[in-house]
């Protein structure tokens, strides 16, 4: 096991890695920004080091600072967490010649992976399904030429594209040459790479994930699914697993097909296979998230298994402790993100001031979060501001679980606007009850909502 573990992230995450590394007899190194001076993981962590000003691109974003504290602290291994560093083979790659352990897959697994088009081309050979589409990059006259082949709605991805950005859903073919040079532009501009794919949108599909785990040995096995239907502008809102009301024998083929992806790819450490699935019962595979995903927690609380543990002994060489017989779920577990957004202004982000903060509690609920009375939302980062998560029997019990606790919560400021009742409105509308849900369920809730 390695002695001291420097984290390479801020917020609630560097805090739930704080805590696995305490847990497990390793010392920790938080880096901070400026603005994260006074921090939880700050106050939290065995060592600290300031690694630039507020900006992403000079602080977190910065590869060569979070190298020098490494070394400066003689931390033997970097945990990325999610966002910022922790989906870059740049990142792994100077990691790996530095001789410090990326607690994540190797480069070449994550520079496969983490472009979409080479990921689908995988995929496929692998053996798992995809939607209509292309397995590599196009230029516009190519993807109008596919686009009218597999017949619209279609949507436009791009390559190096996540986090919900660098997407546009075409449906008539007027628009398509206009949005596919938007999408382009935004590309390029985001990531620094506009090459771009086309696939068939899927009208009222759910999206569903599958959880993997995978040694250093060639070891893999997976952990159920979640159900993240509920997004704004393809970022998730709340969370649940095991995913309600599929077909029988979906999951658990579901799951086959993300560890023979895993296996397919070499994929070491702690994984997500995202899969959209069909009315009719048929699941397509999207993509891998290389990293652990905001929304580990509710497979935490059905499995009793602590995936940040895990990732960081796969990273220090152990074997995995669990068989795919050992992991058996109980109950249900969902997830609502509390993020400093005011939804009836579009989720603009709201940062400022938190006066008071007052997270919810009770039997079986968990909050993850770096937040505190007096604590000031900066603008510069992204808006979460804790992870509410519960835990119940059955799904009924969990979603009156989870109103319960958003009642509770509270979080205000002159400013500071939440998540929180919207959240609350998803839970209590009928078709997420009866677990009839989509990816379009926000977009309707707030097409009858008044808008400031």
């Amino acid at each position: 096991m390695f002695d001291k573990v420097l984290i390479a992230n801020r917020g609630e995450v560097a805090v739930r890695v704080a805590r696995a590394c305490r847990e497990l007899g390793v010392r920790s190194v938080a880096v901070y920004s400026t603005r994260d001076r006074d921090s939880a993981v700050v106050r939290m962590a065995d060592e600290a080091v300031h690694i630039g000003p507020g900006q992403p691109a000079r602080s977190y974003l910065n590869a060569a600072a979070v190298l020098q504290a490494a070394d400066q602290t003689g931390a033997e291994a970097i945990h990325p967490g999610y966002g910022f560093l922790s989906e870059s083979p740049d990142f792994a790659e100077a990691c790996e010649a530095a001789g410090i352990t990326l607690i994540g897959p190797p480069a070449r697994v994550m520079s496969v992976l983490g472009d979409k088009t080479s990921a689908r081309a995988l995929m496929r050979r692998a053996g798992l399904e995809l939607l209509p589409g292309s397995t590599d990059a196009l230029d516009v006259e190519e993807a109008l030429e596919l686009a009218d082949r597999i017949g619209y709605p279609v949507i436009i991805k791009a390559s190096a594209g996540g986090g919900g950005r660098g997407m546009a859903v075409v449906r008539e073919r007027d628009r398509f040459v206009d949005d596919f040079r938007r999408t382009r532009a935004t590309a390029q501009a985001v990531f620094g790479d506009g090459r771009l794919y086309v696939e068939k949108y899927l009208e009222h599909a759910r999206h569903v994930e599958v959880q993997v785990l995978c040694d250093t040995r060639g070891r893999a096995i997976h952990l159920g699914e979640r159900d993240c239907s509920v997004q704004r502008r393809h970022q998730k809102l709340i969370e649940e697993s095991p995913a309600p009301d599929l077909r029988p024998g979906l999951a658990e083929r579901m799951g086959r097909s993300a560890v023979a992806g895993a296996v397919a790819a070499g994929y070491v450490g702690a994984g997500t296979f995202e899969f959209l699935v069909s009315p009719e019962g048929e699941h397509y595979f999207m993509e891998v998230n290389c990293r652990i995903q905001v929304e580990h927690p509710v497979t935490e609380m059905v499995t009793g298994v602590d995936l940040v543990q895990q990732q960081i002994r796969i990273a220090a060489g152990l074997p995995l402790e669990l068989a795919q017989d050992d992991v058996r779920p109980r109950g249900v577990s969902i997830e609502c993100r509390i993020n400093a957004e005011d939804p009836a202004a579009g989720f603009a982000p709201t940062p400022g001031l938190i006066e008071r903060f007052v997270p919810a509690g009770g039997p079986f609920v968990r909050v993850d979060t770096h937040v505190h009375a007096g604590y000031t939302v900066p603008p510069d980062y992204d808006s979460l501001l804790a992870k509410l998560v519960v835990w119940a029997p059955d799904r009924d019990a969990a979603i009156a679980r989870m109103r319960r606790a958003l009642a509770e919560f509270r979080v205000d400021g002159a400013r500071v606007r939440t998540t929180g009742q919207f959240l609350d409105a998803v839970l209590a509308h009928p078709k997420f009850a009866a677990a009839a849900h989509s990816t379009a369920l926000v977009d309707e809730l707030l097409a009858a909502r008044p808008h400031r």
